[in-house]
């Protein structure tokens, strides 16, 4: 089988974490057994991933349509920072909080799901890297790629304008009258709400499947104890037959002993009588 260093980390990197190192090793031995010594030592220094980077690979993986609407967000949040647009940062400032809480809560339900629950540490870290895919275009190609070894770290925020930019002038402060400060509040609040009630809808979903495998689990356990009883009730009946039969056996060696004591007393007198009519005659 012909080995490429870009297709034996993208099988890595799919796999579970405790699978990684055992899967790495061999690759790297049918890369020696096959003569390139380089590709082998390429692939022996790749490296395990922590159990955020693999949350995160499993999200790229997983949900592929949810990496464009990431990238296409970063595009967006790093050229309003460009223009200083402070009215467009402020809807993809929103954009921003709401899309990276939806994915970190994706990553953590796929990963429980694969066997490896994650706790706040590593949803702190999930969250990290997603805002550094959001500042950064290397760190959002490396990111889609899936295969970060650890959690990415933003080393600068958003870009800020350089000099040479052309920034849009900003508005001339003015006063919002106070109903139209009552219908933003509103719209607002029902933006709120409507986010609320996707996650209380997400959750209700969660805790019904969770209910349906736990009732499948109940019903299995119960067949499985009714076998039991049933091999219990099977056993406790065979075994009291095996009692009797040892029980006949035990007596039917006691008969056969005393028989065959009665077979040599008869065969003695017998004799005895044969020896009387002999000495008699």
């Amino acid at each position: 089988m012909d080995l490429d260093l870009d297709a034996v980390a993208d099988e890595l990197y799919g796999l579970r974490p405790e699978d990684f190192t055992a899967a790495r090793d061999v690759r790297a031995a049918a890369a020696r057994t096959a003569g390139d010594r380089a590709l082998a030592e390429s692939i022996g220094k790749l490296r395990r991933p922590s159990l955020s980077a693999w949350a995160g690979n499993l999200l790229v993986r997983e949900q592929p349509d949810r990496i464009e609407p990431l990238l296409r967000l970063g595009e967006g949040l790093r050229q309003a920072h460009q223009d200083l647009d402070g009215a467009q940062l402020r809807e993809l400032s929103r954009q921003q909080r709401a899309l990276i809480s939806a994915l970190s809560r994706q990553a953590g339900q796929l990963a429980a799901q694969a066997g490896h629950p994650i706790g706040e540490d590593a949803r702190r870290e999930i969250e990290s890297t997603l805002h550094t895919v959001l500042a950064d275009p290397e760190a959002a190609r490396e990111w889609a790629r899936g295969r970060l070894v650890k959690p990415l770290t933003a080393t600068v925020g958003f870009p800020v304008a350089s000099p040479s930019a052309r920034p849009r002038p900003a508005p001339a402060p003015k006063r919002v009258p106070a109903d139209e400060q009552r219908r933003e509040r509103q719209a607002r609040a029902r933006r709120d709400a409507k986010e609320a009630e996707d996650e209380l809808r997400a959750r209700k979903k969660e805790a019904a499947a969770a209910t349906r495998a736990a009732d499948q689990a109940r019903k299995l356990a119960e067949k499985l104890q009714r076998h039991i009883d049933d091999l219990t009730a099977e056993l406790k009946r065979v075994r009291g037959e095996h009692e009797q039969a040892r029980t006949a056996e035990h007596r039917a060696r006691e008969d056969a002993r005393r028989a065959d004591r009665h077979v040599r007393e008869a065969e003695r007198r017998a004799e005895t009588a044969a020896a009387k009519v002999e000495r008699s005659a």
